[in-house]
């Protein structure tokens, strides 16, 4: 297809592999063409976890080896094995750096080293030129090259904190994620640098820290100092919750629910449910956050409970697109 975005993928985990799987079911009329796909990992390995998924269930499509080479539905993509990416990406628009190890300036510059156009990093990093948050700080990427995309519950709390911040006046906030197990976490007691995440992961609650309550200070920086966070990690595979009180300036009278829903109409990564769902109802959701407004509580005059799902690799695979989509825009 002419004027496709060429993509090449470093990292072939949970969030390589859910871009890959969203382009593929994009089917012929995608903006994306995926190039090269990198990762220590046999390819057979990598193939046989694209066909069969825990959490999104089978591929719907065709998925082959050939050689060097996974065969999706048809296309061929170069395959390599390389732990430095020693690639050749001449050509590439856009590596999506998907290994979670790009906190170095010089690992993160990899890909350009490579002959990639720009480099999108799945996670906070120390390392990149912003950090960027859709419904948040958009305009923040100006002509930067290496970006990150923030967190799965970044992306899930600041177009929220946004909208309302702009629409009633936040004075202060705090979230809790009450997010499903990771790959951080070990199956059963295994020794970690947070004892509490040292515990198996699909046993317990775990309490623990959120990068998001940093991550905010750098998206919304006139919120500095006013959002605080914290984590819950609980036995589920897939999908998280974020529970959010604020202290705002100007709640509207009466029931919130309707002024939530018109403000969740304004911002396209937020969605909105008036069922009462549960987790399992929200996979494969493609917004940042899904706004549960039977969970709505107003506390007094000027206190706010709000109660938004995400799916943490839907999602955030959904806004890695986009944000390539917008750093691809930006082409000569």
């Amino acid at each position: 297809m002419p004027g496709q975005i060429s993509i090449a993928i470093t990292g072939m985990g949970r969030i390589g592999r859910t871009i890959l799987r969203q382009i593929a079911l994009q089917g012929k009329d995608s903006p994306f063409r995926v190039v090269h796909l990198n990762d220590i990992a046999p390819l057979e390995t990598i193939a046989y976890l694209l066909r069969f998924d825990s959490v999104f269930g089978g591929f719907p499509g065709q998925i082959e080896t050939e050689g060097d080479a996974l065969i999706l539905n048809g296309q061929r993509i170069a395959f390599t094995r390389s732990g430095d990416l020693d690639v050749d990406l001449s050509g590439v628009d856009l590596l999506m750096e998907c290994t979670g190890k790009a906190r170095t300036r010089d690992w993160a510059e990899r890909g350009l080293h490579r002959g990639a156009g720009g480099v999108l990093i799945s996670g906070p990093s120390p390392a990149v030129d912003v950090t960027v948050v859709m419904g948040a700080n958009d305009a923040a990427l100006g002509q930067a090259r290496i970006v990150s995309n923030a967190s799965c519950t970044t992306n899930a709390l600041a177009p929220v904190l946004s909208a309302l911040d702009q629409a009633w006046g936040i004075e202060s906030a705090h979230m809790t994620t009450i997010h499903c197990y990771t790959g951080s976490q070990p199956m059963i007691d295994a020794p970690r640098d947070d004892l509490a995440r040292s515990r198996a992961g699909a046993l317990s609650m775990v309490p623990t820290t959120t990068s998001a309550t940093s991550l905010m200070d750098e998206v919304l920086p006139h919120l500095a100092g006013r959002i605080s966070g914290a984590a819950v990690r609980v036995p589920t595979a897939s999908v998280s919750s974020i529970d959010l009180v604020v202290q705002a300036r100007d709640l509207p009278a009466g029931d919130l629910r309707g002024p939530l829903k018109a403000l969740a109409e304004l911002a396209p990564v937020i969605g909105w449910t008036d069922w009462p769902n549960v987790s399992s109802d929200m996979r494969a959701r493609p917004e940042s956050v899904i706004l549960a407004l039977p969970e709505t509580k107003r506390i007094g005059k000027s206190q706010l409970r709000l109660f938004g799902w995400y799916d943490n690799e839907w999602g955030f695979s959904a806004r890695m697109l986009d944000m390539a989509q917008r750093m691809a825009e930006r082409r000569p």
